[in-house]
């Protein structure tokens, strides 16, 4: 793809042009009770305080973001472009019981959240080939964030929950059941990760086989709910399979 800049300018941030603010965030229930409270984070100057707090209390990471990072060097991917990993040498330095809960904290900035959406959306392009040339590759990153900013466009909630976690920090975990299209092979494989493949999309709607306890079937069901709904997803099914109340087992009974 060829990429033509619209609200950005080459060799300059993409947020040079937008007014960031520092503010608190706060959301209570209806007897006053604190739900969540975050101090000191950055948004856009334009966001409103809805906008913001939607932003703090759901789609900033909460925990396990390193204090230091390193890139990690790809020979096929720009040095810019390249993915970021907890940098265990610089986090040993913070060794002191005092300083044991400064290795790694939360996102603060609405600029963390945009560059590893915008960032990891452009790292998989890359990788896929998609674009004819580098500074289509690079464009595309700055044009992204500048709208991801300006509120011009945005993705779905599992994007901003899980999309560029593993590419901006490092972070993952044990694989979770997910499956992903290898665009080197166009087959679908099983994720060996949480993170590196997440599942970023929103809604589904799932068949059911008419058994208890087999793969596909009402047991089953569960663990695939289960599956979506922890990284935010939403999900329906499709329950016209089921036998009908006082229909005969096919196992007798």
């Amino acid at each position: 793809m060829r990429i033509t800049r619209l609200f950005t300018e080459a060799d300059r941030s993409p947020y040079d042009n937008i007014d960031f603010k520092t503010i608190s965030s706060e959301i209570r229930n209806p007897d006053g009770s604190v739900v969540f409270s975050q101090e000191r984070i950055e948004v856009p100057a334009a966001w409103s305080q809805v906008a913001s707090d939607i932003l703090a209390q759901k789609y900033f990471r909460k925990a396990g973001v390193p204090a230091k990072l390193r890139r990690v060097e790809e020979n096929s991917v720009p040095s810019w472009l390249w993915r970021s990993a907890a940098d265990k040498k610089a986090l040993a330095t913070l060794a002191t019981p005092a300083q044991e809960g400064e290795r790694a904290g939360g996102e603060t900035s609405a600029r963390q959240v945009f560059d590893r959406l915008a960032g990891t959306w452009t790292y998989w392009g890359w990788k896929g080939g998609y674009f004819n040339a580098e500074e289509d590759a690079r464009a595309y990153f700055d044009e992204m964030r500048y709208m991801l900013a300006s509120q011009m466009g945005a993705p779905n909630s599992p994007q901003w929950f899980n999309t560029g976690l593993h590419w901006a920090y490092g972070i993952d975990g044990p694989a979770q059941g997910h499956h992903y299209v290898d665009f080197e092979t166009a087959k679908l494989v099983r994720s060996k990760s949480a993170y590196e493949h997440p599942q970023p999309h929103a809604c589904f709607i799932q068949s059911i086989n008419d058994d208890l306890v087999n793969e596909g079937g009402i047991m089953d069901l569960w663990v695939r709910e289960a599956r979506l709904f922890k990284y935010g997803s939403g999900t329906g099914t499709n329950f016209s399979s089921l036998r009908a109340a006082d229909e005969d087992l096919s196992g007798g009974g």
